[in-house]
C-alpha cells in the first residue's frame, strides 16, 4: 500500500493489523492504550503523511450517552428476588446516570467472552461500560483496554493494569469482622468466602488473616470454605463447615445472603445463634436489617458504591482521567453477634 493510497483510519488498521479503533485512539493519545502500541501506530502515520480531520471526526462522532452495565447471562439468578446487591448497586448506578444526563443499558452478555462486549461499542450503542469482576474474564478486560473501550469494575485492578475502579476497603472489613469476633470471646473462627478467584475475597480473606495473627492465632485449613455468594452456596458452605469443623463458634461470611443460609444450616444443626456459633455477614443489604435474626454485618453502602461507579466513569469518558476509589466499610452490630 503506498503512501498515496493510505487515506482512513482503516487504511492504518490494516498497516497495523490492529482494529480501527485502536488506530483513533492511539491517535488520540488515549491512556487506555500501552505506549508502546501508540508510538507503533504514529509512527506508521507519520510515515504515510496521515493525520486525523478532527473537524470532521467532531461531526462524525455520535455519543450514544448511554452506558451499559454488563450482567453475567452464566449466573442466571444474579436479577433473582434473592440477589438484593444486584438491585442495590444498580439502583445507585441508574440514579446517578440519569442525574449526568445518561441511559442505563442492561447488556446481558457472556463476560467471558470479549468479543460479545466489544460488539456492544463497535456499533456506537454505548459509551462505555460497569462491570463487576468478579464476573468477569482477565481476557475480557484486556480486548477492552486493546479497543480504548472506557469501562470501570466494582473491584480493585488486576495487577499490572490501569483501568477505573471503585471497591470497598475489603481489607478493613475483614479484619472488622474477625475483631469483633474476637471481642466477644470466640477462639474458633470460620472463613466463610465468595468466590476464591476474586481480589475482593482475597482481600477479605487477608484480613480475617490479619486479626487473626493479632492475637496470636493461625488460619486452621479446616475453618475456610467458600461459596459463589447465592443463598444455596451458603447452604451448602455451611454445612461442609459443621461437618469439617464441628466445634467451630463463629463464622465470617463474606455475604449477607450467604449468611442468612449459613444461619439457617446452624439452626436446623440444634445450635443456637450467636449463643453456640455467632455469625457475622457482609455487604448490609436490606435485608441484613430485616432478617428474623437481624445480622451483625459490615456495611459498605451498596447504592453509594453504584453511584461512585457512575461517576467516575463519565469522568473517565470526558477527561480520560484513571481514579481508583476506595469506599469506606464500617461493622454494624445487631443480633447475630
Amino acid at each position: 500500500m503506498s503512501k498515496k493510497t493510505v487515506q482512513t483510519l482503516d487504511d492504518i488498521a490494516r498497516l497495523a493489523k490492529v482494529s480501527k479503533s485502536t488506530v483513533s485512539r492511539a491517535l488520540n493519545d488515549s491512556p487506555l492504550l500501552s505506549q508502546k502500541t501508540k508510538e507503533r501506530i504514529q509512527v506508521l502515520a507519520k510515515k504515510h503523511n496521515f493525520s486525523i480531520n478532527v473537524a470532521a471526526r467532531n461531526l462524525r462522532v455520535r455519543q450514544s450517552h448511554t452506558i451499559a452495565f454488563v450482567t453475567p447471562d452464566e449466573k442466571a439468578n444474579f436479577f433473582s428476588p434473592e440477589s438484593l446487591f444486584g438491585f442495590e448497586i444498580i439502583g445507585g448506578i441508574g440514579n446517578e446516570l440519569r442525574s449526568l444526563g445518561y441511559d442505563l443499558l442492561l447488556a446481558n452478555v457472556n463476560p467471558f467472552d470479549p468479543a460479545s462486549i466489544k460488539s456492544y461499542f463497535d456499533s456506537a450503542r454505548v459509551d462505555g461500560f460497569i462491570l463487576l469482576s468478579s464476573h468477569t474474564s482477565q481476557s475480557t478486560i484486556e480486548k477492552l483496554i486493546e479497543v480504548g473501550a472506557p469501562f470501570i469494575t466494582w473491584e480493585v485492578p488486576m495487577p499490572n493494569y490501569q483501568y477505573c475502579s471503585v471497591a470497598g476497603d475489603n481489607v478493613n472489613g475483614g479484619a472488622l469482622a474477625t475483631r469483633h469476633l474476637i471481642q466477644i470471646g470466640r477462639k474458633r473462627i470460620a472463613f466463610l468466602g465468595g468466590i476464591p478467584e476474586d481480589l475482593t475475597v482475597q482481600h477479605r480473606f487477608t484480613g480475617y488473616k490479619i486479626a487473626m495473627q493479632e492475637v496470636g492465632w493461625n488460619v486452621v485449613e479446616n475453618r475456610v470454605v467458600y461459596g459463589d455468594y447465592s443463598y444455596a452456596s451458603g447452604l451448602d458452605a455451611m454445612q461442609r463447615l459443621l461437618k469439617q469443623s464441628p466445634d467451630l463458634d463463629a463464622v465470617f461470611v463474606n455475604s449477607d445472603l450467604m449468611a442468612i443460609a449459613a444461619i439457617k444450616v446452624i439452626l436446623e444443626s440444634g445450635r443456637r445463634v450467636p449463643e453456640d456459633i455467632a455469625v457475622v455477614g457482609y455487604d448490609d443489604v436490606s435485608i441484613a436489617m430485616y432478617n428474623n435474626l437481624p445480622l451483625t454485618t459490615i456495611r459498605q453502602n451498596v447504592p453509594m458504591a453504584g453511584s461512585l461507579l457512575a461517576q467516575n466513569l463519565i469522568r473517565y469518558i470526558k477527561t480520560g482521567e484513571v481514579t481508583n476509589v476506595t469506599t469506606p466499610v464500617e461493622l454494624v452490630v445487631r443480633k447475630s453477634a
